[in-house]
């Protein structure tokens, strides 16, 4: 006989969970008992947007499900950040939530709320428990839905008293992986259509990519001396610097990127969507019907057609095509080699950073250093706003797993995202961006960095404005910003008083020494670079924006 929070917890271990992130609550606590003897580790977070995007940076860099727990109502609506998160970049995530007595449901009880109506349409399932008995289950579902087709996050409703009834139940047992491999015919039609192609480009994105994955892709180009771009904040699936590689199609791409995908004659497309942004608002690629012969790769059918009408659609994950594709290359140097050199220049000139702009902080040198000191494994996290241009742009990442970036724009995610990588690579640099406004939305998770002994660099980009909104602002209404302007703390003393370490950048030369101070400090660090808000964008000043020059 077991109490449903331990049937939970076994679940888990079955699974093969070892890390959990939660923000705890009276609605789960035999879970949290169970958890007690369990060799799962447990991170305490201190808000449960954070606990949820550090979940979903786990399932990000691993492609295994990222597991949270929050408890109900307020716990829950603070979560739903991260589970849209994980909705929109496909990423492996299950949201536990605590809920009110299986007798007390449909009364509005304390704290209630259905959460199938509440995440239904984020969420890639949401299901409530009501039988401690289909625990195992309902749990081992979790994991399948979660990383079969076009992965996503899973939402399981955990009425309290569920959690503390006992019962006598068959033993958990781990899900099994789906793999959807492409049919061979389909693979020889792409390569058919490539070997015939005069101006063709590749375009990697999504999910369920490996180590491997990207390593036999990267093969497959040098064979065909093909040209390939990475979709937005997906630029961890391509070495940057080998020959091939083109840039990253995201918001703002080099123009002669944006012309190459534009002109081409054959895309293929690897495991992504090419969605609003990646695809400069549909223009690249046009919806429904793009101009170019279209070759879309995708592990879940009802993503193929959905947005872009394919001349060829193959069902099948990116692991499962690089390999396939692999064993397939030209029976000749294709005509197109000189022009994926020029593209490769392009790019490197392109991610070269500017040596100067206004105000006493350059973050061109900045970027020049971290790329000079950095290893190739570190993973570097980020959120939303216009300081994200300067790593999306100038970063030249090199190895797989090195990413955490919402492809949704979230803000916030870049603190939490850290946390959890440093938790589960100890022993790779972790170093996350943020804006003043990206940071203090979810910056008390520096606390949980302290208090778990997680040494990861926070690079707090200054600029005291709401950056991205103040810049839409001047070109839209010139001279009239409102609600953008903010005053901010002392973020190095802040971090002194969390227990960290503490640096702050207000001239160019500062900054490689602060930032080797911060490395070297043994303990999370924060290195606030003060920054002038004309600096808005790595070529354009706000006021240049303002005057539409």
């Amino acid at each position: 006989m077991k109490t449903g929070g331990q049937l939970i917890v076994d679940a888990l271990e079955a699974n093969g969970v070892e890390t959990v992130f939660c923000v705890p609550g009276e609605s789960y606590l035999a879970v949290l008992d169970a958890l007690h003897d369990s060799a799962i580790r447990t991170i305490v977070c201190r808000q449960e947007g954070g606990a949820a995007m550090m979940a979903d940076c786990a399932g990000r860099l691993t492609g295994k499900p990222g597991i949270c727990f929050v408890t109900r109502g307020p716990g829950a609506t603070n979560a739903s950040a991260g589970i849209h998160i994980a909705a929109q970049d496909s990423v492996p995530m299950i949201l536990f939530i605590g809920q009110v007595a299986r007798g007390n449901l449909e009364r509005e009880a304390f704290q209630e709320v259905d959460y199938k109506a509440f995440y239904g349409s984020i969420a890639k399932w949401v299901v409530e428990i009501d039988d401690p008995a289909r625990v195992p289950e309902f749990v081992t579902r979790a994991f399948a839905v979660a990383t079969s087709g076009r992965p996503g996050p899973v939402v399981i409703s955990l009425p309290e008293d569920m959690l503390t009834a006992e019962c006598e139940t068959v033993a958990p047992l781990p899900w099994t992986p789906v793999e959807t491999a492409p049919d061979p015919h389909l693979v020889q039609r792409a390569v058919d259509l490539l070997a015939a192609a005069e101006r063709p480009i590749a375009i990697l994105g999504g999910t369920r990519w490996s180590e491997r994955a990207v390593a036999d892709f990267q093969r497959s180009a040098e064979s065909w001396s093909l040209p390939v771009g990475c979709s937005f904040r997906r630029q961890m699936l391509f070495d940057h610097l080998h020959p091939c590689y083109a840039g990253d199609i995201g918001i703002g791409p080099n123009p002669k990127l944006a012309a190459a995908v534009r002109e081409a004659d054959v895309v293929l497309l690897i495991g992504g969507r090419f969605g609003e942004m990646p695809s400069s608002d549909y223009s690249l690629l046009k919806s429904p019907y793009p101009d170019q012969t279209l070759i879309h790769v995708h592990p879940d059918a009802g993503e193929l057609g959905r947005v872009y009408r394919p001349t060829i659609a193959i069902n099948a994950s990116p692991e499962a095509f690089a390999a396939a594709f692999a064993g397939r290359g030209p029976k000749a140097l294709p005509a197109w080699a000189d022009r994926t050199e020029e593209l490769h220049r392009a790019y490197l000139d392109w991610s070269t950073p500017p040596e100067s702009g206004p105000g006493a902080v350059h973050m061109g040198p900045i970027m020049r250093h971290l790329e000079s000191v950095l290893p190739d494994d570190a993973i570097l996290t980020n959120g939303a706003g216009n300081y994200a241009t300067w790593i999306h742009r100038f970063h030249r990442f090199r190895r797989f797993a090195t990413q955490g970036a919402p492809t949704s724009g979230s803000m916030g995610y870049g603190t939490p995202a850290a946390v959890a990588a440093k938790a589960l690579f100890p022993d790779r640099e972790v170093v996350a961006f943020a804006g003043d406004g990206c940071f203090l939305m979810n910056g008390q998770e520096f606390a949980t960095a302290v208090q778990y002994g997680l040494p990861i660099v926070v690079i707090v980009v200054n600029n005291g404005i709401y950056g991205t909104i103040r810049m839409h602002q001047e070109r839209e209404y010139p001279g009239r910003p409102v609600a953008t302007d903010l005053v901010n703390p002392d973020f190095a003393a802040l971090a002194r008083a969390y227990g960290g370490h503490g640096e702050t950048v207000e001239k160019t030369a500062d900054f490689a020494p602060a930032f080797e101070r911060a490395r070297a400090a043994g303990r999370p660090a924060i290195v606030e670079i003060r920054l002038d808000p004309e600096a808005i964008t790595p070529t354009r000043t706000l006021t240049q924006i303002r005057e539409k020059r």
